[in-house]
């Protein structure tokens, strides 16, 4: 069998996830109840049947190495790891200058490992995918290069790094570009175009090669798909991978291809909000495919109080462990461990993280709530957009309220 190491990129900032990431990476921000957006890479990844992994980091890591370190440990007796590393300036006085950067001072551990290919993917996108496919694809292909890619509307093109392909090798990229205002549709349907998920498979010694090429190019901005991609079309050795293709056991026709981009507030309720359904668009209780998380030691949620306008109850909503729902209304919310719902209160449409308390006779509708928030009795959240501004939080343009972790809010 071949050899794979696969490296996910875990040092993204995500300024556009303000203020949840404030004091936490990217890829450490809590997900659908119990889960970090960092354990869907992961999991795909170990359900791939790649047990090798390294985590590169960097922005305010404590929180993401503790996560990896408690929920990630796998048998030494086989030589399997799943290991965060930092960013080191192993090749200079200099942090990460990009995630091309970020693997060239990270060779080390290619040099190390010896792998044949080298699986490359983010670490904050929320999909299922089973890697091993694709990874069969680019050997057959024999390009050095593989990229993943998603339909997506071809209205949309300008939010995507798009991927032109030769009309007579539908599977050959011959140009990669950075969200086009225009571009043609697929040829096998017009509507749409394929955008990069930034997931990739490399020949071990074809990326070294790329990256250390990189690394010496004063005007590259050291990006996977803004440098390095463009490097192997250039040379004709970069190849697509329909995420259409991949066939994850237990997946319906609902949510087979389902993948999101969690990278602003809006999008990051918007994905929560598809978890909830009926028939979820993503479908988390998938056995065949799991998303792993860490076990922890808390009670089962529980529900309480049954008289007259102070029944605790919950619809349409995902409740985690440790929850203790108290005479409280909850509806198409996602609620985390160890939260707190108080008498009389409402709670809709909004996702709450662990540990948030809410009190007696109080509204949150459309919000986002960070960890150990305490709700003191009587406010109202997310019913009124300029009021929740005037006391500091923060509120998108579409109008959803998000109180950072730890705020600390004062009585009405």
């Amino acid at each position: 069998m071949s050899s794979v190491l696969a490296i996910v990129l875990a040092g993204g900032e995500g300024k556009r996830l303000m203020p949840l990431t404030l004091d936490r990476a990217k890829p450490a921000v809590p997900f659908g109840g119990i889960y970090r957006l960092i354990d869907f890479a992961l999991s795909n990844i170990v359900n791939s049947g790649y047990l090798r992994i390294v985590v590169l980091t960097q922005y305010k890591s404590h929180s993401l190495d503790k996560h990896i370190a408690s929920t990630w440990r796998m048998s030494s007796l086989l030589g399997n790891y799943v290991a965060p590393v930092p960013a080191q300036q192993r090749m200079g006085k200099h942090w990460y200058l990009g995630s091309a950067d970020a693997i060239y001072q990270s060779l080390n551990l290619i040099e190390e490992e010896k792998p044949d290919y080298v699986v490359v993917v983010g670490a904050d996108h929320v999909y299922r995918m089973d890697f091993s496919q694709m990874v069969d694809a680019h050997i057959a292909s024999g390009k050095a290069c593989t990229v993943a890619a998603i339909r997506q509307d071809i209205e949309e093109s300008d939010q995507f790094g798009v991927i032109e392909t030769e009309p007579s090798s539908p599977e050959v990229i011959s140009r990669f570009v950075e969200k086009p205002k225009q571009t043609a549709g697929l040829a096998d349907d017009p509507t749409q175009v394929l955008a990069s998920m930034g997931n990739y498979v490399f020949t071990a010694d074809a990326l070294v090669e790329a990256v250390t090429k990189d690394a010496n190019d004063p005007d590259s901005a050291h990006d996977m798909g803004g440098d390095i991609v463009p490097y192997f079309v250039d040379q004709g050795e970069a190849g697509v991978y329909d995420f259409i293709r991949n066939d994850v056991p237990g997946s319906s026709d609902r949510d087979r291809d389902y993948w999101r981009d969690v990278g602003t507030l809006d999008a990051f309720y918007a994905a929560h909000m598809d978890l909830i359904s009926i028939h979820p668009v993503f479908n988390l209780y998938n056995e065949k495919w799991p998303t792993f998380a860490g076990v922890r030691n808390v009670p089962p949620a529980k529900f309480v109080h049954a008289g007259p306008g102070r029944v605790g109850s919950a619809v349409d909503s995902i409740v985690s462990p440790g929850v203790v729902v108290s005479g409280a209304q909850v509806s198409n919310s996602v609620l985390s461990p160890d939260v707190r719902l108080h008498s009389w209160s409402g709670v809709s449409d909004s996702v709450l993280m662990d540990n948030v308390s809410v009190g007696r006779h109080c509204q949150v509708h459309r919000a986002i709530i960070d960890k150990n928030v305490v709700i003191p009795p009587r406010t109202q959240i997310g019913l009124d957009a300029e009021k929740d501004r005037a006391r500091g939080f923060h509120v998108t343009e579409s109008g959803l309220t998000v109180i950072g972790k730890g705020t600390v809010i004062e009585p009405s």
